[in-house]
């Protein structure tokens, strides 16, 4: 019965606070929208305090492909003597030329007595709609491995086993299954629009072998839609309204769930954040960029469902390295 509730009746894949600074790791088609190679590692802890809570840990990177112009958008680092977070960043911004990107992402997300290993490849292609607008669009392959722990102390105490699992091997208790996810993402100066699908093959799971078992779990696709639009308050301070919207069938309450987020941020300096989450609860969050070599960021989430008893909250901290940073950009331009 455990099994069959992580797998048919809940959110699948791994839930970030910070996707906002990072969607790339819900989105392939952002593969390559800077002008750096982008590199991000994030450790999230949630319900912390609770048994067999889950642990998510992830390593992205990716970068451009022939992308030979220097690009000024909503989202970038300063330029050495120049703000690009100001008024003149709208009076110069023009489209990519077309180019190509790639990555290359490892997830990892222990939840009680399962682990869920997956590693993708990425690719996405970018061009200019018109002199101000962009369109990309890309797929990330790989596989999703899928275990369960025997020993069953993440539900079950001190007790050594799960009798129901304690005779399986290794093998048993881990499948291997192909992994696709795929997205597009239109942006410009001002604004951002986004959709992705994650586990886009539809695929049973489950960790028995017996004709006389009818049912089995299932690996469900999960759609993704977001947006945001930067206003400029005065030459210095900037805020980032945005929302996402999940479709996992099964997961939610009429399968969907909505996020709204606001991001202040001062130059790039540094910025502070909240959101709002549906039938969960509220998150906090705030980070730096130290120069244009690394940026860092926490968040901490806390339920308003019966959770909230037991859990001590969720912290998630991320730390950005920009690689090959020939412009001295010291914030992403082209993502939030």
């Amino acid at each position: 019965m455990i099994l069959f509730t992580a797998t048919a009746s809940a959110q699948q894949r791994s839930h970030y606070t910070q996707y906002v600074l990072n969607n790339y790791v819900l989105n392939p088609a952002l593969s390559g929208i800077e002008n750096y190679t982008d590199l991000k590692l994030s450790i999230r802890d949630q319900w912390v305090g609770l048994n067999g809570a889950p642990r998510t840990t992830y390593l992205t990177i990716h970068g451009p492909l022939g992308k030979s112009d220097y690009k000024t958008t909503a989202t970038s680092y300063q330029v050495p003597g120049e703000n690009p977070r100001g008024r003149a960043y709208w009076e110069n911004y023009t489209a990519s030329e077309p180019h190509h990107g790639i990555g290359f992402s490892v997830v990892n997300d222990r939840t009680g007595n399962f682990n869920r290993f997956t590693s993708t490849v990425s690719y996405a292609y970018h061009l200019g709609l018109s002199p101000t607008l962009n369109l990309s669009g890309g797929f990330a392959a790989g596989i999703t491995s899928v275990g369960l722990n025997s020993d069953g102390k993440a539900f079950f105490g001190p007790n050594p086993s799960d009798p129901a699992v304690g005779g399986a091997t290794a093998e048993e208790l881990r499948r291997i299954k192909p992994d696709l996810s795929v997205g597009l993402w239109l942006y410009s100066a001002d604004f951002f629009a986004g959709i992705s699908a994650q586990q886009v093959i539809p695929q049973k799971l489950a960790f028995v072998d017996d004709a006389n078992f009818q049912q089995t779990g299932k690996m469900v696709p999960h759609v993704f839609m977001t947006a945001g639009y930067r206003f400029l308050l005065n030459d210095d301070i900037n805020a980032v309204p945005s929302v996402m919207v999940k479709y996992i069938n099964g997961a939610f309450k009429n399968n969907y769930q909505g996020e709204l987020n606001l991001k202040l941020q001062y130059r790039d300096l540094f910025w502070l954040g909240g959101s709002v989450r549906q039938f969960d609860g509220y998150a906090a969050m705030a980070g730096m960029n130290v120069g244009n070599t690394f940026n860092v960021s926490y968040s901490y989430d806390f339920t308003n469902t019966a959770l909230r008893t037991y859990s001590r909250g969720t912290h998630e901290l991320m730390i950005g390295f920009l690689i090959g940073n020939r412009y001295g950009d010291t914030c992403p331009r082209n993502v939030w």
